[in-house]
C-alpha cells in the first residue's frame, strides 16, 4: 500500500499531472525554486472553485515556505506546483518573496577577506 491515494504500484500515478493543472504546462508566474511563498490570509472567493491540491498548498504555506519545499511536502512535480502557485497568486491568496539579487551579495574579494580573517582567529 502506498502512502498516497493517487499512486498505484503497478500503474504509477493515477492522476496525471496535466489533470491537476487543467492541461496547462506553463506557470503564469516565474517562480524561483528558493522563493518563499506565504498565504495572505485572504479567504478564497466562494464562486472560485479550488482543487484539493490548491487547498493543500494553502495549508503548507500558512508559514513562509520555499517553492521547492512546497513541491516536496506535497510530493508533486515542481512544474505542477509552480502552475498551481500561479493560480493562487492570481487569486491573491498567496504572496511571493523572491531571494535577494546576486548583485546584492558581497563580491568574491570580500568573501575571501572574511575567510582569511576567520582562519586567523
Amino acid at each position: 500500500m502506498h502512502p498516497h491515494d493517487w499512486l498505484d504500484g503497478d500503474a504509477g500515478p493515477v492522476v496525471r499531472p496535466y489533470t491537476l493543472t487543467g492541461g496547462r504546462v506553463r506557470p503564469s508566474a516565474g517562480l524561483n525554486l528558493v522563493a518563499y511563498v506565504v498565504a495572505t490570509g485572504t479567504e478564497p472567493d466562494a464562486a472560485r472553485y479550488l482543487t484539493p491540491e490548491h487547498r493543500r498548498i494553502l495549508g503548507v504555506v500558512a508559514v513562509p515556505t520555499s517553492v521547492a519545499e512546497v513541491a516536496s511536502r506535497l510530493d508533486l512535480a515542481l512544474s505542477v506546483v509552480r502552475i498551481m502557485l500561479g493560480d493562487l497568486i492570481e487569486e491573491g491568496l498567496i504572496s511571493v518573496h523572491e531571494p535577494a539579487d546576486a548583485g546584492d551579495q558581497p563580491d568574491t574579494a570580500t568573501l575571501e577577506a572574511v575567510i582569511h580573517v576567520l582562519r586567523a582567529l
